[in-house]
């Protein structure tokens, strides 16, 4: 089993990033998804999550920018994040959560919104 995430980068405050997880193995179909981040000197927080049965969380400072999205035909899921801000400058991970309560992540990827 892998994920590999990728799409972080620095940015300005004001645009938008698009992060992707691939993920192998046969544990994308069925199972929960979705985004967490890790800022410096913070505690890892949810950013966005999509359960096995389709419904999608997203935390409250990300609402109305961020938009999470599987594609089941790549084995991926993405993160479209618009309207960055400072404080969205973290390393994002994304995981797949089975039934069981098994948790695989991704590397992280690093986004830095700076002017």
């Amino acid at each position: 089993v892998q994920l590999q995430a990728c799409g972080g980068g620095l940015v300005q405050p004001g645009g938008s990033l698009r992060l992707s997880c691939a993920v192998s193995g046969s544990i994308f179909s069925n199972n929960a998804l979705g985004w967490y981040r890790r800022a410096p000197g913070k505690e890892r927080e949810l950013v966005a999550a999509l359960s096995r049965g389709g419904i999608i969380n997203y935390a409250d400072f990300v609402k109305g920018r961020f938009t999470i999205s599987r594609d089941n035909a790549k084995n991926m899921v993405s993160l479209q994040m618009n309207s960055l801000k400072p404080e969205d400058t973290a390393v994002y991970y994304c995981y797949v959560r089975l039934y069981g309560g098994t948790t695989y992540w991704g590397q992280g990827t690093q986004v830095t919104v700076s002017s």
